[in-house]
């Protein structure tokens, strides 16, 4: 029995790479201004913004329902404009034995790809896989990038 998966989800976008992935990477607690319906708050646990290793407390809604996640910033690779965290608390946890969540920002031309990758092994095989967390954050991507676009 296969407990450890991995998804993938990319979208579009029109802001520049370079916006977007400092948004995640530096000014991550300003993404609950572009989109509180989706991101009700995100502070600072430890360490500082930008910093690997810092530890970020995210509180968000899927559907109407409320969660919280802790990660720490595993990997920031600037010069790839990727990001990679590690849930380490959280409801996520509820379900998965491990949880990583990984960015990565490309540039195409006029355009940017945001590509969205989950890293998880699940605590037992009726969990499902976490594509509604991964539609989250396409979603998500979106309302940023609408904020990036009209700045």
């Amino acid at each position: 029995m296969v407990l450890a998966g991995k998804v993938q989800a990319e979208t579009l976008i029109r802001a520049p790479a370079d916006k977007f992935h400092e948004m995640f990477w530096k000014r991550p607690h300003h993404i609950s201004n572009v989109s509180p319906q989706n991101i009700q708050k995100c502070h600072l646990h430890e360490g500082d913004w930008g910093s690997l290793g810092s530890v970020i407390v995210w509180n968000y809604a899927i559907d109407g329902n409320t969660f919280v996640a802790k990660e720490i910033v595993e990997a920031i690779d600037e010069k790839n404009k990727s990001i990679t965290f590690k849930v380490i608390e959280g409801d996520i946890l509820k379900e998965h034995k491990s949880f990583k969540i990984l960015l990565q920002v490309i540039p195409k031309g006029d355009f940017t790809l945001v590509h969205w990758t989950f890293e998880y092994e699940k605590l037992n095989k009726d969990i499902p896989a976490p594509l509604k967390e991964l539609g989250f954050l396409i979603h998500l991507s979106e309302h940023i990038d609408d904020h990036l676009a009209q700045a």
